[in-house]
């Protein structure tokens, strides 16, 4: 069983954290340590950016970190590379986020081949288009057993949104509101309303709720309407600052509890 799938179906009751980092940022040879660090703090599931130098769905802090990392070196295949050398030792689901351009540049079969032969169960590509997804991307990824999530806003169609749960696997990514990444104190009651509308479809994949996630309230309202939340900037940010995941990971509970 692909292991995202498992984390879903074996969790229960229990809410599920995820976080997301890029690769390079703040150093080119932290991936293997900010992985495992996360792993061994409880952290349910890992995403990994892929930095790129036009990021449309991002904000300032995670466009900052691509810089970062694109000036340090990083490309998708030195990441690969790093995920291989520590694929034994890492038990829980890595997701990584990228966008279609430097998919499409790796070469989509050879992509797919690097996430079977790297430990990587799922990708996010948020700007692949549907009809290229089910056309082109889906019998890749379903032949190398890697779940491609897409992502759902407060402006997507509720057709769309029992399209792409009918369509894919894993879970779906809630964006939490229309607008790119950043971390917020609070979510207002048009983003609630959209998590209780969402959580009234009943439908047959887990949600994960990302952007905006940040502090106790934020942290509290995502997982009261979905599996579980992915937090973003505010770790990137604080990873950046402290230059070591351990500190990063402890100061963000912190935060979470305040």
């Amino acid at each position: 069983m692909n292991s995202i799938n498992r984390l879903f179906a074996e969790r229960g009751d229990r809410k599920l954290l995820s976080l997301y980092f890029c690769a390079g940022c703040p150093r080119l040879d932290m991936t293997a340590d900010v992985v495992l660090t996360l792993q061994r703090r409880g952290i349910d599931m890992i995403e990994v950016g892929i930095p790129f130098s036009d990021p449309l769905a991002d904000g300032p802090v995670i466009q900052s970190a691509g810089t970062v990392a694109l000036k340090n070196g990083m490309t998708l295949q030195l990441l690969f590379d790093q995920l291989r050398a520590i694929r034994h030792e890492v038990a829980v689901p890595l997701v990584l986020m990228g966008y279609l351009n430097v998919v499409m540049h790796h070469g989509l079969e050879r992509f797919f081949q690097n996430c079977v032969e790297s430990g990587v169960s799922g990708c996010i590509i948020p700007d692949l288009p549907l009809k290229d997804y089910l056309e082109t991307v889906k019998p890749l990824a379903d032949r190398y057993d890697v779940r491609v999530v897409m992502m759902i806003t407060p402006e997507t169609s509720a057709e769309r949104i029992r399209f792409i749960d009918e369509h894919t696997d894993g879970f779906i990514y809630m964006v939490s509101s229309a607008g790119i990444t950043g971390a917020q104190q609070s979510f207002d009651e048009a983003r609630m309303a959209y998590f209780e509308r969402i959580a009234a479809m009943n439908l047959r994949h887990p949600r994960m709720i990302g952007f905006g996630v940040s502090n106790r309230q934020t942290l509290e309202s995502a997982q009261a309407h979905a599996a579980g939340a992915i937090i973003g900037s505010k770790f990137v940010t604080l990873l950046r600052q402290t230059g070591d995941a351990e500190e990063a990971v402890g100061r963000l509970y912190d935060a979470l509890k305040q």
